[in-house]
């Protein structure tokens, strides 16, 4: 017998029971066709004949249904019925489907919700849970029109927004200052008992406690004393903070550690937590916490994570699961014929600390990724490696965009983030030389940005010095006379509270050298609070940050304590996003935005002066697929009896692909958590569960089209549609 037979004979609980009753009384016809149903079959018949006949009432809806996804436009023209009209089919027309479930190490799932509810309206089985039955009583009340979207208005999400106080309040630095002088009190005490020690970072003989704590001013103000006095161990951690953590986080933060999670989190960025909490900020904290204190559900599966990444499976010589040939399957990723990623060999492979829900942690689990700073300095054979993966970008038609990451691109020293940017203007010189030989419609992709990704303006802004600066300042001029135009410093702000005096002088720095500072969230629940978004946005906004991505947390159960659900990121797209949306009539002003980064601050300001808006909206809400790239293009075709969606994904219309995307159908993702779970843990966090209800109701999205000033600027030539570096089948593809 099936595994999913045997759950089918497992009896419902009370509470299920009671949900089902009242899902019943609620939906007269529902229960008719239930109970006069013979079987399965004749449910979902009577089902589907019950809701085409309401959704063929709106003929655009039932296309829309028909087609699979119909497009951005038509995606905003439907109603809120037709959203549960639509995912009453997709869930019929998946009937019985199995999926491997990551989340539950490859147990299998099967999707038959209408089963589910006739097995338990028959015979009291089907082992459906309170939590699938509750996401079932808001589908049926939004499908019979008893439940309305309660949107609100503009003043309700500045209310939200006022909830998160800023880490340059005045009031927070103070607290702050409060948490520095702990933190260098317990350093000295280390150093004079030689519990640490440091040929760099030494007291002179005979210092007094005062002058001694005024040196470590002074060294606080060193990116290099952060890395060399990161916190390694739970029992540090904890006294750093005040021992203000609790038995239950230290039991489970020395599980991690003998499980050999690594702890990495450097002085400065401990002392943005509370320990002596305010009572005007309350939980103001929690999604810079969430990063440092590791989860249950994290450490129980470490040891058993699998690879989100399909270009963390790649095997030499083999292309990825777009179709890339790569140089390296270490040091180049690459999904999209545009752009592919440098991953150095040097302590650019490492962070500035350790987020909880890095996207790498299966690397972490490998034992590929790690913190042992001194093994990362590059080796004598770098340099060559480096000039044999530029040759990649240098001999490949379509590339025009390098992404510099890691790890972190600004973990790397002065001298190595100067050898790989000259190694890349040498290439960029050599590509523009190439194409004087090659005839219009023949040309290759040259080189047009340069990113580097980077978490330290918000882990470890003393990175961020005139030193560096001026380095960047330099290549970015002569990177232009080459026809490079755009320089982007992209990094991750997951918190209001991570916009403090010393970010924004950073950031200030950064655009006076030229380069554009873009921001990536990560949505995780703490992040997912009502107005948390949209008041980091506005905050970004004051330093002259442009957002650029709002990402769905990655990953399976190792993640489930910070997911939130993709239905919540398109609810805070159209609920809260778009109190910051763009008028067209705008947009070319943005395009120019990288083009003046020296004056880009102003340039914000005046736009949200002219349009009124409180931010500049210019990120898109997504999920980074395994092996397709962002994209929030999905449908809920399926749900567990835990009550956890399943989703499937389309790739991204809006922007070019490798060609082997469409041979991949849809992706499917089963999420970690129910609507329930999410919205009970909200609860457990302070949260008003009321206030994000309608959270059930966005069962499908469409992903929002980049803004001007992320796309790529126009050559004065005709490139060909050549695909290089694809597997040999597709070599030569050309792609319109």
């Amino acid at each position: 017998m099936k595994e999913a037979d045997k759950l089918d004979k497992i009896a419902i609980t009370v509470q299920s029971h009671r949900l089902l009753k009242q899902l019943l009384q609620e939906n007269p016809t529902l229960e008719e066709i239930m109970r006069n149903s013979k079987n399965e079959t004749e449910a979902l018949v009577g089902v589907q004949h019950w809701v085409v006949e309401e959704l063929k009432k709106n003929p655009d809806a039932y296309d829309y249904y028909r087609q699979g996804h119909g497009g951005r436009k038509r995606f905003e023209r439907l109603q809120w019925k037709d959203f549960a009209a639509i995912r009453l089919l997709d869930y019929i027309d998946n009937a019985g489907r199995e999926f491997p479930d990551h989340n539950l190490r490859g147990e299998i799932a099967v999707s038959n919700p209408i089963k589910l509810i006739w097995l338990a309206v028959n015979k009291g089985t089907g082992g459906a849970k309170p939590y699938f039955f509750e996401d079932m009583l808001h589908l049926f009340r939004q499908f019979s029109g008893t439940s309305k979207p309660s949107a609100p208005d503009d003043e309700q999400v500045r209310a939200w927004m006022d909830r998160y106080p800023s880490g340059s309040d005045p009031r927070i630095i103070t607290l702050r200052k409060e948490n520095r002088e702990r933190i260098i009190n317990i350093l000295i005490d280390m150093i004079d008992a030689g519990e640490i020690s440091s040929h760099r970072y030494q007291f002179s003989e005979g210092m007094s406690r005062e002058q001694k704590f005024l040196q470590m001013l002074r060294w606080w103000d060193e990116h290099t004393f952060h890395l060399h006095f990161a916190i390694r161990t739970p029992d540090l951690l904890n006294r750093m903070l005040g021992e203000s953590l609790d038995p239950d986080t230290m039991k489970l933060l020395y599980e991690a550690e003998a499980k050999g999670i690594p702890f990495f989190v450097n002085p400065y960025y401990l002392s943005l937590l509370h320990v002596r909490v305010p009572y005007f900020a309350i939980g103001a904290d929690l999604a810079i916490r969430h990063y440092v204190v590791y989860s249950k559900q994290l450490i129980d599966e470490f040891g058993h994570i699998v690879a989100w990444e399909k270009e963390d499976l790649v095997r030499p010589g083999e292309p990825n699961a777009a179709g890339w040939l790569l140089p390296s399957e270490h040091n180049v990723h690459r999904r999209y014929p545009e752009v592919a990623i440098l991953i150095p060999d040097t302590m650019g492979r490492a962070c500035g600390g350790l987020c909880a829900s890095c996207q790498r942690m299966y690397d972490f689990q490998r034992g590929n990724l790690n913190f042992n700073l001194e093994r990362l300095r590059p080796q004598e054979t770098w340099s060559e490696r480096l000039r044999q993966l530029l040759s990649y970008f240098e001999e490949d038609a379509q590339l025009r965009d390098i992404l510099i990451t890691g790890g972190d691109a600004l973990m790397s020293s002065d001298h190595s983030l100067k050898q790989i940017l000259d190694g890349i203007v040498e290439m960029a010189e050599r590509k523009v030389a190439a194409n004087e030989t090659r005839p219009e419609g023949e040309k290759y992709a040259e080189l047009q940005r340069v990113r580097l990704g980077s978490r330290l303006p918000a882990y470890l802004p003393q990175r961020v010095t005139p030193e560096l600066t001026e380095l960047l300042a330099d290549f970015k001029r002569r990177a232009s006379e080459i026809g490079v135009r755009q320089f982007v410093v992209q990094t991750h702000f997951e918190s209001p509270m991570e916009i403090t005096p010393e970010t924004r002088e950073a950031v200030h720095r950064l655009l006076e050298a030229g380069w554009m500072v873009t921001n990536q969230l990560v949505y995780t629940t703490a992040a997912s609070r009502r107005g948390h978004t949209a008041r980091l946005r506005e905050l970004l906004n004051d330093i002259g940050v442009v957002p650029y991505y709002t990402f769905t947390v990655k990953g399976y159960m190792e993640n489930n304590f910070n997911f939130a659900p993709n239905a919540r990121a398109v609810q805070e797209e159209i609920e809260e996003k778009r109190l910051g949306s763009i008028p067209a009539a705008h947009h070319d002003t943005i395009r120019d935005f990288p083009m003046d980064t020296e004056h880009l601050k102003e340039r914000i300001d005046m736009l949200r002066r002219e349009t009124g808006l409180p931010f500049l909206a210019t990120d898109r809400n997504v999920l980074n697929l395994p092996g397709v790239g962002k994209s929030l293009t999905f449908r809920v075709i399926g749900i567990t009896r835990y009550g956890r969606r399943i989703l499937a994904f389309d790739h991204d219309g809006t922007r070019r692909h490798s060609p082997v995307v469409d041979t991949m159908g849809k992706i499917i993702i089963i999420e970690s958590k129910s609507i329930s779970e999410y919205l009970q843990q909200l609860a457990d966090i302070g949260e008003d569960a009321t206030e994000y209800t309608d959270v059930y109701g966005y069962s499908l999205g469409e992903t929002e089209p980049r803004m001007s000033l992320f796309e790529y600027p126009q050559y004065a030539f005709t490139t060909t549609k050549e695909m290089t570096n694809l597997e040999s089948c597709l070599q030569g593809t050309p792609f319109e």
